[in-house]
């Protein structure tokens, strides 16, 4: 299913546990990996202080481009459940400087309001 997903675009979850040692090197003191979700190569990565979107770029996938969004420059976010035709989920980030937010679709059985918690926790202190 997971290939089917990738296809259609639909961010998988990752098992964070997997995710110390290739994250490890730019985590600091005190950060912890709470939940992530790849697309292919490509990973979105929430921490405890901050997300991390990992952009693997080229054929052998050895050039990463990491973009570290901290959750201060999140100015609001929005949830999209699935519905009974259109099952995937989705959430909108608006961050500051950019003009439009920031998309991720997830597939259907994703918690996708735990998500959401675990945002306004770290966004709405």
């Amino acid at each position: 299913m997971s290939i089917i997903n990738n296809l259609f675009g639909n961010a998988t979850e990752v098992d964070t546990e997997k995710l110390q040692s290739e994250f490890g090197e730019i985590i600091i003191d005190g950060e912890e990996i709470e939940a992530a979700f790849k697309i292919f190569r490509d990973k979105w990565v929430f921490t405890n202080k901050r997300l991390i979107m990992l952009n693997v770029q080229g054929v052998t996938g050895s050039k990463r481009e990491y973009h570290s969004i901290p959750y201060s420059s999140i100015t609001h976010f929005s949830i999209e459940t699935g519905g009974t035709f259109d099952g995937d989920c989705e959430m909108k980030l608006w961050v500051r400087g950019l003009s439009s937010p920031m998309v991720k679709e997830f597939k259907r059985n994703l918690d996708i309001k735990g998500l959401q918690r675990m945002l306004a926790k770290h966004i709405l202190k």
